[in-house]
């Protein structure tokens, strides 16, 4: 990512590693809110056994900390277990406390699922493996004051769990961790090239998505308020 009059910089602990642009270095509080969202999901999981191994939703709980109850509610929406939204949900977590101190623009990345609080216009790259779709198309987007979220999942790029085989399904909403957990369920869905379009009009029945690309081999499809643009 290049985004100019912002400083970068990486803030890992333990399996979450955030790439991270902001107007200043504030790495000491984010791995500090790092920590406090990790430790707040962990002591859940702890006492909540099954947590961390359900592929399917499992109910809100009125008392689960933010991060957790994010990823309650974002499981149910896209029918998959509350892990498939835990690096959505960091990544917005950090975004939300990031953006309380700084008022610039803010962008939190944790592999591949990022949330950002942008004032200007800006071209997000879509990659995907060995397609020859990767590198050569972005998503425009205009100026926008308020959260928002590019998540993707791919069952041949990266280490995240997919019972698919898509080279990229990434998807738009405001809400990370519910992106995050509608691009591995759509993922999933994902076996060969013609399940690509099938898969697109299924974003629709998500409530909470702006919009969608999925991609497989030289296959491509789009559904939602989006712009896509060369590269």
């Amino acid at each position: 990512m290049g985004r100019k009059g912002l400083c970068s910089f990486n803030v890992t602990h333990k399996e979450t590693d955030l790439f991270i642009q902001a107007q200043e270095d504030i790495s000491s509080q984010i791995s500090d809110w790092v920590v406090q969202a990790r430790t707040a999901i962990e002591a859940y999981a702890q006492d909540h056994p099954g947590f961390l191994e359900s592929y399917t939703p499992l109910p809100r709980d009125p008392l689960a900390p933010p991060p957790v109850d994010s990823m309650l509610k974002a499981g149910l929406i896209a029918g998959t277990g509350p892990m498939a939204a835990v690096a959505g949900a960091i990544a917005q977590f950090v975004c939300q406390k990031a953006s309380s101190i700084l008022s610039g623009e803010i962008i939190v990345e944790n592999g591949g699922d990022t949330c950002f609080r942008l004032l200007g216009p800006f071209t997000a790259a879509i990659w995907a493996g060995r397609s020859p779709f990767t590198g050569k198309i972005g998503i425009r987007f205009e100026t926008n004051t308020k959260f928002f979220s590019i998540c993707t999942s791919s069952g041949t790029v990266g280490h995240s769990r997919s019972f698919g085989t898509a080279d990229a399904v990434t998807i738009l909403a405001e809400d990370a961790a519910l992106a995050d957990a509608v691009a591995t369920a759509v993922g999933n869905t994902i076996r060969s090239r013609k399940d690509v379009g099938l898969a697109a009009e299924k974003l629709s029945s998500f409530p909470g998505i702006t919009g969608g690309v999925i991609i497989k081999a030289d296959q491509i499809a789009a559904w939602g308020n989006l712009e896509l643009v060369p590269l």
